[in-house]
């Protein structure tokens, strides 16, 4: 059921349906637009796994591409997404199954911006992931 409030006032929408949710009047519940937000929610878990991966691979790419311009910068970045995604990836187990295809994902997004940052040729970096996610994620690996 909606009376329009999903799409004129989403906050006072969504505290109405979690009030007909908590008082268990499902009959009452805008049953369609809960599905679509759950599974909008679901996309934005995955979503974030890709973005904190494609950050990591782009410092570790930095990293061993670029060995002369190693900086603390770039080693607390790195240890800031690894923090990161060993959280995300503790909140949301079943991303595990997600892993191969955010891995690609990632990475492909990751060239683009190491190319970008790096002044260095495409051709310069892996045209696939050489890393792991356990490698990746691993506080004591560094590529070099």
């Amino acid at each position: 059921m909606s009376d329009g409030l999903y799409d004129r006032d989403f906050y006072a929408w969504a505290n109405q349906q979690a009030a007909l949710l908590r008082a268990g009047k499902l009959e009452a519940a805008d049953i369609e637009h809960i599905a679509e937000e759950i599974e909008s929610m679901g996309r934005s878990e995955k979503r974030e796994l890709v973005n904190r991966l494609a950050v990591l691979m782009l410092h570790l790419l930095k990293w061993q591409f670029q060995p002369g311009r190693r900086g603390n910068s770039w080693r607390l970045s790195i240890r800031e997404q690894r923090l990161r995604l060993s959280s995300h990836m503790a909140d949301n187990p079943s991303l595990k199954s997600k892993l191969p295809e955010a891995l690609d994902e990632s990475y492909r997004l990751a060239l683009i911006e190491a190319e970008r940052e790096t002044g260095l040729a495409e051709g310069t970096f892996p045209s696939d992931c050489p890393w792991t996610f356990q490698q990746m994620t691993d506080a004591g690996f560094w590529p070099e």
